[in-house]
């Protein structure tokens, strides 16, 4: 019988290899999808709807709900997934009152987002208002639909003119001011978009810069499958502070811009 050269050894064991790895993150990135679907289903159905009928805390207790729903997520990837850590800078875990901007990288950065604070609002895409269920959840917690048309268009003002007594009473308001997920954030940040800031102004609301790192390497944007051999943290820091006088000093949007802007692109460039 014909030995099997060193060659062809070498050329197997990658190829096999990968078929493994394939077949994990086929497999976990299933199972993720299942906690979505009958997680939310079996479990917080129940409590979603229990909230929908209780007016008088339903936005509280939604965004509340949302927010235990996606922690329970990050628990389950990091069961599935050993080699992942989290790292919250302590500094994040006690930010309210505030309207906070950052870095987007992947899908999975406004579920890290949504699973660091109860009290929370943010901007969605106009589109995801208009899909059954989710969509309803969306007015519920009181997001803000971006770039509105028609009927969305109402349902922005409404939300924006109640955002300043949100955050007097530790809401937070977080966005992505890039608009979009930056596949190159060390050569800088994408153009921002003024909204946010204008809502800052607006609300005389101070600006928390923050970097998350390391979700596009979990998840990366165009792959469907989870990258379940990833050995590493998913780290959410402060970057920085921005917090004018809005009473005694000329606040311009497009200051509150560059300041945000080179705030986020020094700590990204600094990056481990």
């Amino acid at each position: 019988m014909e030995s099997q050269s060193p060659n062809a050894v070498n050329e197997t064991k990658p190829k096999g290899l990968a078929i493994l790895s394939f077949v994990r993150d086929l497999v976990i990135t299933l199972l993720l999808w299942v906690y979505f679907i009958f997680g939310f289903l079996l479990f917080f159905s129940p409590f979603y709807l229990i909230a929908f009928v209780c007016s008088p805390i339903r936005e509280a207790a939604i965004q509340r709900l949302n927010c235990l729903f996606y922690r329970g997520f990050f628990v389950l990837v990091r069961m599935l997934i050993p080699g992942l850590g989290m790292h919250i800078d302590p500094k994040v875990k006690n930010l309210e009152n505030c309207i906070i901007v950052c870095n987007h990288v992947s899908y999975l950065d406004p579920l890290v987002m949504i699973s660091l604070f109860r009290r929370h609002k943010t901007i969605v895409k106009a589109t995801f208002f208009k899909v059954p269920v989710f969509g309803w959840v969306l007015r519920a917690a009181g997001y803000i639909p971006s770039m509105p048309k028609g009927r969305m268009a109402g349902l922005m003002v409404k939300q924006t003119k109640t955002l300043a007594f949100f955050l007097e009473k530790g809401g937070i308001l977080f966005v992505f001011p890039e608009g979009t997920r930056n596949r190159n954030a060390r050569k800088g940040t994408l153009a921002f978009h003024r909204g946010v800031f204008k809502m800052a102004r607006l609300c005389k609301a101070p600006i928390n810069v923050l970097v998350i790192r390391n979700t596009d390497k979990l998840f990366t944007p165009g792959r469907f499958l989870f990258h379940t051999d990833f050995s590493g943290a998913i780290s959410v820091e402060l970057a920085g502070t921005i917090q004018p006088d809005y009473d005694k000093e000329n606040v311009s949007t497009a200051g509150l811009m560059e300041q945000a802007g080179t705030i986020l692109t020094e700590k990204q460039r600094t990056s481990p």
